[in-house]
């Protein structure tokens, strides 16, 4: 395929992943809500830059981001050293994470905890647990064991923490395995496990994603009980405001120098540390290391504009229309309509195309990203719509997310090991910048104009948008288990019949 075509074609699923909410929301403008030119506007020109961002990201997770994750993680893992390779999983970890967009965004809507604090707490907590991962893959310890050791811990935590701090800490454990995270962190997994030769290797290169975003919310949780600033002020979400088409132009202008430096400070810890470990031990080939510079490159153009088209254009608009539709018999189409954003807004989701292609490799075609992706829009559709029922009726996280995870957990001990580790990725991939940037803000303008709690009413969206794939992807699993055997079974009915003489060799 040449690279011409490639571009294309990622072109193509750009547009096809961005295009159908981008309609949604044009259309509900356009007929039913009123909304603001210069908000429309600047919505339309954040839609394209989406498209393009997303075509050069995907092209440059596959060229530089996999790569490096796969060469460092084998590498690595081949020293045979416990105490080197927790450590610089625990300082990777956290490299990878202080500067994620998508906790930058979380961070900063969350009123009265210090920003900071917040990313710090949540760096460390992803650290420890990319740490525990390594560790499981080295020692094949069984991923349904550590899920629910460690998912006990939260919940007996979660009952015991401050009602304020239960949505961000669910929240914190779905946006740090964001389109930064995911390639690297499972590209890392494939590298650790291809040194065992065993058959269950494969298996356990997935989980990578399910156990960091562990670490996060156990640790938010933990500060709870030590950061005592007060929770109840209501976000501080700045709305974007234009009068004409040259204040879109110059907002747009304005804001691309703080991502470019957002992006890069998010970028270049991990940048750094392969280049080290190229001059080191690496030694990959020039034509390779060519590559993935390039490959470098076009990630970080593609998150500069995903980020800026994102945060410019879909978020102010977002927290407007949720406010506007709060109201009136269009609060009825409120969870109907999120329903139906949560079903395309998945397929924008850059991480979740890197896990789709992840899954399709080494499942060896047998789960193919058609059926992923409609697996996942499901599990996103329905995870709108109770996050929308939370929004407008108060009623507590607790009340989702403990029975969800306990059909989840108790999956585990039904399909294999493999679909487990894949759902609990899906969702950490689930929960990505569009979900962070966009359908959040529409809650928030819901919960703001209804007068709610924004901290326990809107935030906890990305939680349950994180929790409902662990459980139709393991669903999946097991309808898939029971047809393979199915087939198998007709097929020797079939070929071998009672009465028939099965030569076993010719003459």
């Amino acid at each position: 395929m040449t690279k011409q075509s490639v571009v294309r074609e990622k072109m193509v699923e750009a547009a096809k992943s961005v295009l159908p909410i981008t309609l949604i929301v044009f259309v509900l403008c356009l007929f039913l809500i009123p909304m603001d030119n210069g908000l429309m506007l600047s919505f339309l020109i954040g839609a394209f830059m989406l498209i393009v961002g997303i075509c050069l990201f995907t092209i440059g997770s596959d060229v530089a981001m996999t790569q490096m994750g796969t060469h460092i993680g084998a590498k690595m893992t081949r020293s045979k050293n416990i105490a080197v390779i927790t450590a610089l999983s625990f300082i990777l970890g956290i490299a990878i994470t202080v500067a994620e967009p998508d906790l930058q965004v979380l961070a900063s809507n969350v009123p009265n905890i210090d920003t900071a604090v917040l990313i710090i707490t949540v760096s460390v907590g992803v650290g420890l647990f990319l740490t525990v991962s390594m560790l499981r893959i080295l020692f094949s310890i069984p991923m349904k064991w550590l899920l629910l050791g460690f998912y006990t811990i939260i919940f007996i935590l979660a009952f015991l923490s401050e009602r304020d701090f239960l949505s961000v800490a669910f929240d914190s454990g779905g946006v740090t395995t964001g389109p930064i995270t995911v390639p690297f962190i499972m590209a890392l997994g494939v590298g650790v496990a291809s040194i065992r030769s065993d058959k269950k290797a494969k298996e356990d290169s997935f989980g990578l994603v399910a156990l960091c975003s562990i670490g996060p919310i156990l640790s938010v949780l933990i500060l709870g009980f030590i950061y005592k600033d007060s929770t109840d002020a209501a976000s501080s979400m700045v709305i974007q405001k234009y009068l004409d088409s040259t204040e879109i132009g110059m907002g747009y202008l304005t804001h691309i120098p703080h991502y470019l430096g957002e992006v890069a400070i998010a970028l270049l810890p991990i940048v750094i540390f392969f280049f080290i470990c190229q001059f080191i031990v690496l030694k990959i080939e020039k034509r390779q290391l060519h590559r993935i510079i390039i490959g470098i490159v076009f990630t970080y153009v593609g998150l500069v504009l995903f980020l800026t088209g994102v945060n410019v254009g879909f978020s102010s608009l977002g927290y407007v229309l949720g406010g506007k539709m709060s109201h009136g018999f269009l609060k009825w189409l409120l969870i109907p309509l999120a329903m139906l954003m949560g079903w395309f807004i998945i397929k924008a989701e850059p991480a979740v195309h890197v896990l789709t292609r992840q899954v399709l490799e080494l499942s060896a075609g047998a789960i193919s990203e058609k059926v992923m992706n409609f697996t996942l829009s499901i599990a996103i559709a329905i995870a709108m719509g109770l996050a929308m029922v939370r929004v407008l009726t108060g009623v507590s996280i607790l009340w989702f997310m403990l029975p969800g995870y306990i059909i989840a957990i108790a999956l585990t001990f039904v399909v294999s090991p493999t679909f487990t580790a894949i759902a609990f990725d899906a969702g950490g991939v689930a929960s990505g910048p569009l979900t962070a940037t966009f359908m959040l803000p529409f809650a928030m303008g819901i919960s703001a104009s209804l007068g709610g709690n924004v901290m326990t009413d809107a935030f906890g969206l990305v939680a349950m948008v994180a929790m409902m794939p662990l459980i139709t992807v393991q669903v999946m699993g097991a309808i898939s288990t029971v047809k393979t055997r199915k087939t198998t079974d007709t097929d020797v009915r079939m070929t071998f019949d009672d009465n028939e003489i099965i030569e076993l060799w010719e003459v």
